[in-house]
């Protein structure tokens, strides 16, 4: 009992610091506003004017301080970098014919690879801890035995993808094809001549003069430097609309090899793609769902290790493959503390950042062996959307910000109904938060992508509006079974 009072006793003693640091300046402000009118109702009239005569404020002065005020505050707005503004965006929902329950995955595996048992035994290891669930999807061309994976199944499946997602976009938001002034498409590992991109202003023929970006070999968190590109490039060109699709190709990177390190991707990735329409248009404002606050991105590659971790690479018997290497989590992790280095002191409130650089001044001049403090970023967001890239990497982020199960709940039921979707996970995420109905008017949200290179990038979004729940979307079928119990393996 002593130790529950202790402990009741030491939260609201951590609130009560809390409120006291990051309302300092009210709390400041309050007592001396109040002095200043006590003082003004004691006076009489005839004294508050005495005192205003004697400060004799003449004619040129009011006027000088008039146009010094007009003239910094004129300089102050049209400084300010525009608003970017999330209006809208859609997640592509494969069709039933596309999905891969556990006992087709593995059947394919042990026919594909019936000369290295070894290899389908490591398969179905991963499978049973993977987290995926029955659901989750495959393109056509990797469903047939052999896989066909050809240039015409893989334009097929960026087709069937890319444009289905757009089609949505357009549905959702009533944007038509004419208004695209900016289109950006991420594909890491698919980048066919001409360019997914111009295959977009070819079907839909947008514009000429459309500003259009191509991102190949980024990885998973090629998202949010789409997002990042845009955002640089609202701010020159304003009035605009910019969409960006963010997608992986499966078909032609399925690796037919025995490479364990090699096969960890055919686990782990499915199909999956995303269309997002930002805007910098100030009357889109009422309608956006959300606005963009901080977007910080971090760069590992000079490090060796880093630039090595995710590899696209040949084996020894010429099969191309993504070799993931076994100090994937511990690079990520070093990432992950560059990255909340530099987006902490523009998100945490004054609590968390005084309580840091105390902990921080007391290792390095008193004892170095001192535990560091990790900050409260449950206090700077309501809802995360950790990439869905498999278990360890959610469980490694929950450890390390200290989460619950319900923060990392959207990343967790993502990779188990959709799969590893490579960067187009984020927004699966998302529209889950929006299916659940918990995305609130003022709440802020923070999408975490890891990506090859080795990259860490994250970018917050504030609610403008407080969003219904959706009738249709991605998870639109299958919302009202979730959140699914995980089970650390599933016995195949």
């Amino acid at each position: 009992m002593s130790n529950f009072s202790s402990s009741v006793k030491l939260k609201y003693v951590k609130l009560g610091y809390q409120y006291l640091i990051n309302n300092f300046l009210t709390v400041l402000l309050i007592p001396i506003i109040a002095i200043i009118v006590i003082e003004l109702l004691r006076m009489g009239p005839e004294e508050i004017l005495s005192v205003l005569n004697s400060l004799h404020f003449e004619l040129l002065h009011i006027l000088c301080s008039s146009f010094l005020i007009i003239f910094v505050s004129t300089v102050y707005f049209m400084s300010k970098p525009r608003t970017v503004y999330l209006v809208d965006y859609s997640c592509y929902k494969p069709p039933v014919t596309c999905r891969v329950p556990f006992s087709s995955f593995m059947e394919h595996s042990r026919l594909i690879l019936k000369d290295n048992p070894k290899s389908v035994e490591f398969q179905m290891r991963i499978l049973e801890r993977s987290g995926l669930g029955e659901e989750t999807c495959l393109p056509p061309a990797i469903h047939y035995i052999p896989p066909t994976p050809t240039m015409e199944s893989a334009r097929n499946e960026a087709q069937m993808v890319i444009f289905t997602a757009m089609e949505d976009l357009f549905k959702n938001t009533g944007l038509k094809p004419k208004d695209i002034d900016i289109l950006i498409v991420n594909c890491s590992l698919f980048s066919p001549t001409p360019s997914l991109s111009a295959m977009i202003i070819n079907k839909y023929k947008l514009r000429s003069n459309i500003k259009s970006y191509n991102l190949s070999g980024m990885g998973c968190s090629a998202s949010l430097i789409s997002v990042d590109v845009a955002r640089d490039l609202l701010q020159v060109h304003p009035n605009s609309n910019a969409v960006i699709i963010s997608t992986e190709i499966i078909t032609p990177n399925y690796y037919k090899g025995i490479e364990r390190a090699m096969l960890l991707p055919n686990c782990l990735f499915r199909m999956g793609g995303a269309a997002i329409l930002l805007s910098n248009r100030r009357s889109d404002r009422w309608r956006a769902k959300y606005k963009l606050c901080h977007l910080v991105r971090t760069h590992r590659g000079a490090d060796d290790k880093s630039y090595y971790c995710v590899m696209e690479q040949e084996d020894k018997n010429g099969n191309v493959g993504i070799n993931l290497s076994k100090d994937l989590m511990t690079i990520a992790g070093e990432a992950l503390k560059s990255n909340i280095t530099t987006i902490g002191p523009l998100v945490l409130p004054a609590s968390e950042q005084l309580l840091f650089l105390s902990s921080l001044i007391g290792r390095k001049i008193f004892n170095p062996k001192w535990k560091p403090y990790i900050p409260d970023f449950k206090q700077a967001f309501e809802h995360f959307c950790i990439h869905a890239g498999g278990r360890a990497v959610i469980d490694e982020l929950q450890k390390n910000l200290q989460l619950s199960g319900e923060h990392v709940e959207a990343s967790r039921m993502t990779l188990h109904r959709f799969g590893n979707t490579s960067s187009s996970s984020l927004w699966y995420e998302l529209s889950y938060i929006e299916a659940q109905g918990r995305m609130k008017r003022s709440d802020r949200v923070w999408q975490i992508a890891f990506g090859s290179g080795f990259k860490c990038n994250s970018a917050v979004w504030k609610c403008n509006r407080t969003i219904k729940t959706p009738t249709d979307g991605a998870w639109s079928d299958c919302i009202e079974r979730y959140p699914v119990f995980i089970p650390e393996v599933v016995k195949l």
